[in-house]
């Protein structure tokens, strides 16, 4: 489990690590709270091949480093010191079933009857084949899957000189992994699956399904069943108003439409309601705006604005919708609240 305190990790305690890291497994925070986990810190080691074998260790997207350590390089120089973002606020929906934030690359799965939250790195769908926003369930559990590639991967492939089989039979080579749970979303095709890439978990490279490393999946597979909920959002920003009064927020580069375009400046629009809640909670609006520009990826605390009197209820307020752009409210802060 990740629940420890703010740690620097010794040469010792990151072998251990690297060998035993697993699932990052919270307690459910108290009621009203979202809060969970503490940020650690990694001295980068001669044998870390790239953020993403880094990110395995942690089981955090290799995309959630880049942003919580900003300039970081995609192989970083052993005796780097990187901050690992194991601090987040769960998302504001209903804590069952399997959730998926697709702007932090997160899936959050809650044990039936469990006090708990498991948290995983997941791979989704690349420009132009994005994995849907949804509400959904799983439709089907299936181990050890064939993969029959669709008609687009085969054509984009065979562009790209690569012949691909008809059908891949089962086994570690099979791109689908050991383990693949059918979402009921469209006709069946997008799956909760595992990889024979391990790199490409926490990044947008598939079709439009969610990879997950090979033990994650298979500790979802072995949990999850046929019928659980499925929620998949995509919200780059999230506020907290915890029970003792603070407050915090999250922000995560969103995801690109373009490829041209820089996910630390595109601007990020909020809806209306999302954008008038945080008014209401009177948080301060420089560390706002900062947090805004700044995009790290981690809960930062916002002190209430000087004068206000806070909320006296917790937030709870969703941007999974984007609506009609009528002015930013600060320009350094690249975002765009609307009125």
């Amino acid at each position: 489990m990740k629940r420890a305190s703010l740690i620097t990790v010794s040469i010792i305690s990151a072998f251990s690590a690297i060998q035993t890291a697993q699932a990052a497994d919270y307690l459910l925070p108290p009621p009203g709270s979202r809060l969970i986990g503490q940020n650690q810190t990694y001295t980068v080691q001669p044998q870390d091949r790239n953020l993403q074998a880094i990110g395995r260790h942690f089981d955090t997207p290799a995309m959630l480093l880049i942003e919580a350590n900003n300039t970081i390089a995609p192989v970083p120089r052993p005796g780097t010191v990187m901050t690992i973002p194991t601090q987040m606020l769960l998302p504001d929906t209903p804590r069952e079933g399997i959730v998926v934030n697709l702007a932090e690359l997160r899936l959050y799965f809650y044990p039936p009857g469990e006090n708990s939250v498991q948290v995983y790195p997941i791979g989704i769908g690349q420009q132009g084949l994005e994995t849907p926003v949804t509400l959904t369930r799983i439709s089907q559990k299936i181990p050890n899957p064939t993969w029959t590639p669709p008609a687009g991967i085969r054509a984009r492939s065979l562009a790209k000189g690569i012949t691909l089989p008809a059908v891949v039979p089962a086994g570690p080579n099979n791109p689908l992994g050991r383990f693949a749970l059918r979402l009921a979303e469209g006709r069946g095709e997008y799956l909760i699956h595992g990889t024979s890439a391990p790199d490409s978990v926490g990044l947008r490279v598939s079709s439009g399904c969610i990879r997950m490393a090979a033990p994650d999946i298979q500790a979802l597979f072995s949990q999850a069943s046929t019928g659980m909920p499925v929620r998949i959002i995509n919200e780059p920003v999230k506020y907290s108003v915890e029970p003792d009064g603070k407050q915090y927020i999250e922000v995560h580069r969103p995801l690109s439409q373009q490829p041209e375009e820089n996910t630390q400046t595109v601007p990020i629009t909020l809806t209306a309601t999302f954008s008038d809640a945080i008014r209401q909670a009177g948080g301060d609006r420089s560390t706002i705006d900062k947090a805004m520009l700044r995009r790290a990826g981690y809960p930062v605390n916002v002190p209430v604005a000087k004068g206000a009197s806070g909320p006296a209820a917790v937030l709870s307020a969703h941007n999974s919708q984007t609506s009609s752009v009528t002015g930013a409210e600060s320009e350094g802060a690249e975002v765009t609240m609307t009125q």
